[in-house]
């Protein structure tokens, strides 16, 4: 056999190995695409981003309307209560919020932390003197949200909380199934009497050990450190959390139950999680996203997670409140085990 025969005999066998490989595919054609796609689609060019102004009911409210409509990089949103329009602000839903009063003085509270809401502060100053050099209109009366609750930090944390019980419920579960599946493991489990739903539910219980810990350490930080309020009760957060990480711990067993390599486990974990970590309202309100893709993200269980977290955190919620978000939660964990069950193999 001559050199030349030789290297493409090599060669060939190369390729046929990688193309038997469906991880390998995965990971070279498949996960770019599906990683260009969604970020290309979340940070897509679109021009300078419109300011989210509430402008709540009140004396002169048409004014300060028309004054805004001046710059079309302002979207105004109508509130009736000043009290829901603030809760909207809290909950990174609007960037400021511009409330006239019987003084004639309006008053314009934002949070300095977010360069957003900076960003909205200077637009409608902008606007609202312009609005004065025309003859009309007051000065306007600023007011930085300090208030326990209502920061962004506030919003932020319950996020990343639930992105953290997201992360560890399938990272831990799906990385130990395959692991054990690439030793060889499975197999001897195989001529064993035992179960598939004990096998799983070995991983989901030891999972709840390690959530409390884990719980405790976030939590404790999230109060002390960074003051984010717990307005409703611990019982209620630690079922939220709990809940939760059973759904996730569920979908993380799903992932991993056909997965033959640690390769082919971290692609599909990637794949499954990458939607949530965009659009299920951790760093920025899911009411951002277009009113089309709404119904869509609030099927996702970090969208359920994240609203249930913040229901209980901020607003101090009962249990009975945020039954759609939990029901949501249950059945998504219990969907995933179930399916996981009928199309796990040992081999």
């Amino acid at each position: 056999m001559n050199r030349r025969h030789e290297l493409l005999e090599l060669t060939r066998v190369r390729i046929l190995l990688f193309l038997r490989e469906p991880e390998a595919i995965f990971w070279v054609f498949v996960f770019p695409l599906v990683l260009a796609g969604v970020l290309g689609f979340a940070f897509r060019s679109k021009g300078v981003s419109p300011a989210r102004v509430g402008l709540v009911a009140g004396p002169g409210v048409e004014e300060l309307a028309t004054a805004l409509a001046r710059d079309e990089h302002v979207e105004v949103v109508r509130f009736e209560s000043a009290a829901e329009a603030a809760k909207k602000l809290a909950r990174a839903a609007l960037d400021v919020v511009l409330e006239p009063r019987a003084s004639g003085e309006p008053r314009l509270a934002f949070d300095p932390v977010r360069p957003e809401g900076e960003n909205a502060r200077v637009r409608v100053l902008r606007a609202l003197e312009l609005q004065r050099s025309g003859g009309t209109g007051a000065p306007v009366a600023l007011e930085p949200v300090s208030e326990t609750g209502s920061r962004y930090v506030d919003f932020l944390f319950p996020g990343l909380l639930g992105m953290n019980l997201m992360g560890t419920g399938m990272w831990g579960i799906g990385f130990a199934i395959a692991d054990v599946r690439r030793r060889k493991f499975l197999k001897r489990l195989l001529v064993t009497p035992m179960r598939r739903s004990s096998f799983f539910l070995s991983f989901i219980l030891a999972r709840g050990v390690f959530l409390a810990m884990e719980l405790s350490v976030l939590g404790l930080f999230g109060r002390f450190v960074l003051g984010v309020p717990l307005r409703g009760s611990v019982a209620a957060f630690a079922l939220v959390s709990l809940l939760g990480a059973f759904a996730f711990a569920g979908i993380g067993i799903l992932t991993a139950s056909r997965a033959r390599t640690i390769e082919a486990v971290s692609g599909l974990m990637n794949l499954v999680m990458m939607p949530m970590w965009l659009g299920s309202g951790v760093f920025f309100s899911t009411e951002r996203f277009p009113a089309a893709a709404q119904p869509f993200l609030r099927l996702l269980p970090l969208t359920a997670l994240n609203d249930a977290l913040r229901g209980v955190c901020l607003d101090g919620s009962p249990l009975v409140e945020l039954g759609a978000p939990l029901a949501l939660l249950v059945g998504w964990g219990v969907l995933a085990f179930v399916v996981a069950l009928r199309i796990f193999r040992w081999e």
